[in-house]
C-alpha cells in the first residue's frame, strides 16, 4: 500500500511540481487521504493522495480482492484568486474516500455529489468524472495491479447535474464545448441547457 502511495506521489510530483501545501483527513473506518495542492500560474491543481492505496471493488461481490481492481487519485483544477477554493480540501477527501465508504466504483462518466458547495459559496456541488490519460499520465503498476488513474473532476451546478441525468455525460461534455465553458472557472454560471 505504501509503495503505490510513494509512486503516485513521485507522479505527480513530476507531473505537476512540488506541492506548496497538503492537508490530510480520516474518516472513521478509512485509510487516511491526503489532498495535495499545486499552483501553475493562474491554475490551482487540488490531487488526492491515497485513494488508489487500495484496489475499488465491486459491491456485488462477496469479498474484495486486495489486489485486483481500478485504482485511481482525483484531480479538481481550478482558476487562482477567483474563490476560496482552498476549503475544497474536506469535500475532495469525502470523494476520494467513497470506494472505501460506499463500496462505489469511482470511473469516467460518474457524478459524485456531495450534498453541499465543494467550497464555500460555490455554485456546485458536484463534480463529473472526466477520462483519465490527459494532464497526469496512468501509472502502470506491476501485474496483476491495475494502473493507477488520474481522474478528472469537472464541477457540475445542480441544473448540469440533473441534465446530465437524463442526457448523460457526453451530451453535457459537448454542451460545455459547444458554449466555450471555462471549467475551469470558480464562479462559472449553469451552460446554457434548452
Amino acid at each position: 500500500m505504501g509503495d503505490v502511495l510513494a509512486l503516485v506521489e513521485a507522479r505527480l510530483r513530476t507531473t505537476l511540481g512540488e506541492p506548496d501545501a497538503r492537508a490530510a483527513v480520516t474518516f472513521l473506518g478509512t485509510d487516511r487521504v491526503e489532498v495535495l495542492r499545486f499552483v501553475d500560474g493562474d491554475v490551482v491543481r487540488y490531487a488526492t493522495l491515497g485513494m488508489s492505496a487500495r484496489p475499488m471493488a465491486d459491491p456485488n461481490d462477496v469479498v474484495a480482492d486486495p489486489v485486483k481492481g481500478p485504482r485511481a487519485e482525483l484531480v479538481l483544477s481550478v482558476r487562482a484568486g477567483v474563490a476560496d477554493t482552498d476549503k475544497v480540501l474536506r469535500p475532495l477527501a469525502v470523494l476520494a474516500a467513497s470506494p472505501q465508504v460506499e463500496g462505489v466504483i469511482v470511473d469516467a462518466g460518474a457524478s459524485l455529489d456531495l450534498g453541499e458547495p465543494l467550497w464555500p459559496g460555490a455554485p456546485f456541488s458536484s463534480v463529473l468524472v472526466a477520462e483519465s490519460g490527459g494532464l497526469i499520465e496512468d501509472l502502470e503498476l506491476d501485474a496483476p495491479m491495475e494502473p493507477v488513474r488520474f481522474l478528472p473532476l469537472l464541477p457540475m451546478t445542480p441544473n448540469e447535474a440533473a441534465w446530465k441525468r437524463v442526457k448523460g455525460a457526453q451530451e453535457l461534455q459537448e454542451r460545455w464545448l459547444a458554449h466555450g465553458t471555462d471549467l475551469r472557472d470558480p464562479v462559472r454560471a449553469s451552460v446554457p441547457l434548452d
